[in-house]
């Protein structure tokens, strides 16, 4: 490599940073969170930064044993709670409470029982038409442009108990998308659903994420669902809850792709046995670990 030669013209370092565009905080970020009921704390000095890269959300898996804290991460995201210790910020800012920029999808049925499809699409919309500046046709539009998304045209006068188990879950999604959220909150939305509405649903959501970018946390207790719907994947130590494996690299992508087909790929089989060897390290250490607690 040659040398620079004297006469070469330093550039200004003021000039540089006065040029570049400020970085984005992150969608998440999460700083030594800590949360306690009582004598249980259920996670331990957690941190992870979850990145803001325009037009494009990352969807994040969460698995761990029962009682490790999936759910208190997302609670503690969507401002349902507040941490015992640490910080919890969302686009660089704490979470005083709950805002329409999170959207939650819950492993109960939550569509309102006295509305029809179309009215629960509506609803967030309603509520936040200021907020959101669009017109009576602007939010009619919307409702009708998702409930189309989510496969339920020709069903919008129904109300809930019209539908089944895997349409309510539609409904709930359209809903929750309705005020385009930044970030999708999910706590086991698929489990009380048939294995074939599962699968359905599973591929409905990776298609919607492809199309409309949000950030998804998902906490599920299926290591195929799990594979097949993040690009990025976490897995919790018993509780207290930490992050004991941050794995990215070896889930393949599905977009485009049926849930059953996308299983018999070998890349999908390889990544499922790594994580199922990561979570089943994680269970025998914190079996080991209780044992020598004991006295």
């Amino acid at each position: 490599m040659g040398a620079i030669g004297s006469d070469a013209v330093p550039i200004q370092a003021v000039l540089i940073v006065s040029a570049s565009k400020p970085a984005e905080p992150p969608v998440v970020d999460f700083r030594g969170v800590t949360v306690r009921f009582g004598s249980f704390t259920a996670i331990h000095d957690v941190s992870f930064s979850i990145e803001d890269v325009p037009n494009r959300g990352e969807f994040i898996c969460i698995i761990g044993p029962s009682g490790c804290g999936k759910s208190t991460v997302l609670n503690l995201i969507a401002g349902f709670l507040q941490p015992t210790e640490g910080q919890v910020l969302v686009a660089g800012q704490p979470v005083p409470g709950p805002g329409r920029d999170r959207g939650m999808i819950f492993q109960q049925y939550s569509s309102f029982p006295h509305l029809t499809v179309t009215q629960n699409v509506l609803f967030g919309l309603e509520i936040n038409k200021h907020e959101i500046g669009l017109d009576r046709a602007g939010r009619s539009k919307r409702a009708k442009e998702l409930i189309e998304q989510v496969g339920l045209g020709g069903h919008e006068h129904k109300y809930p108990h019209q539908l089944s188990g895997g349409q309510q879950q539609r409904v709930a999604i359209a809903r929750t998308l309705a005020t385009e959220p930044r970030i999708l909150l999910m706590d086991e939305p698929f489990s009380a659903l048939d294995e074939p509405t599962r699968l359905e649903m599973q591929e409905l959501l990776v298609g919607l994420w492809h199309r409309l970018q949000p950030t998804i946390f998902c906490v599920t207790h299926s290591v195929a669902e799990a594979v097949y719907l993040a690009e990025r994947l976490w897995i919790f130590t018993k509780a207290p809850g930490q992050i004991a494996y941050d794995i990215r690299d070896a889930i393949p992508p599905s977009i485009g792709l049926p849930p059953l087909e996308a299983q018999e790929r070998p890349e999908f089989k390889k990544a499922t046995m790594v994580v199922t060897e990561a979570f089943r390290s994680v269970l025998e250490n914190s079996t080991a670990k209780s044992r020598m607690s004991r006295p």
